[in-house]
């Protein structure tokens, strides 16, 4: 159900022209993100809070979602490049049921965990009404940013190295 709705939000995303990231209002910015604990597709638990003295890029996506699928490997290149440094992806798969989910996982190989969402865990997110939407979470639990839509994935970048960086700071 949830599929259909968003579908033309996506569509919509990719005409609108490139995602910004969240503004001082977000209702979530500076703020501790809401933490969950959901199975990945492996079966194994995965709980926000575990991650914590990590920066976090919490990814809400779909397999029909044309912007979503740019993304993903590219935050898998960065899993590979920035996970000792204290990198964590986790992607939030916003379909309705997980066989699309695992089809495209099996020809990504993304080496970071998948979970299924649902309109509970949008809803603690400020609600996920268009795809994609990605956090980028300080270690400290903070929400650092918010970006909807095709984002510029080259400043989001730059946005995670800075938050790399204030390790010692």
């Amino acid at each position: 159900m949830a599929s259909r709705f968003l579908a033309p939000i996506c569509m919509v995303g990719l005409l609108a022209g490139p995602a910004r990231a969240a503004a001082p209002q977000d209702a979530l910015a500076h703020r501790a993100a809401p933490q969950f604990v959901r199975k990945d597709l492996a079966g194994q638990t995965v709980s926000l809070r575990a991650y914590r003295g990590k920066v976090v890029l919490l990814n809400f996506w779909a397999t029909w979602c044309g912007p979503c699928r740019v993304e993903l490997p590219r935050f898998a290149a960065w899993q590979a490049r920035y996970g000792a440094d204290g990198l964590q992806v986790i992607a939030v798969s916003m379909d309705d049921g997980d066989g699309p989910v695992r089809a495209l996982m099996a020809k990504l190989k993304p080496g970071y965990p998948i979970v299924m969402g649902d309109d509970r865990l949008g809803t603690l997110y400020g609600g996920i009404l268009g795809l994609p939407v990605t956090y980028l979470i300080e270690r400290d639990g903070k929400v650092a940013a918010r970006y909807e839509g095709a984002s510029d994935l080259d400043a989001m970048e730059r946005r995670i190295r800075e938050l790399l960086e204030k390790r010692g700071q």
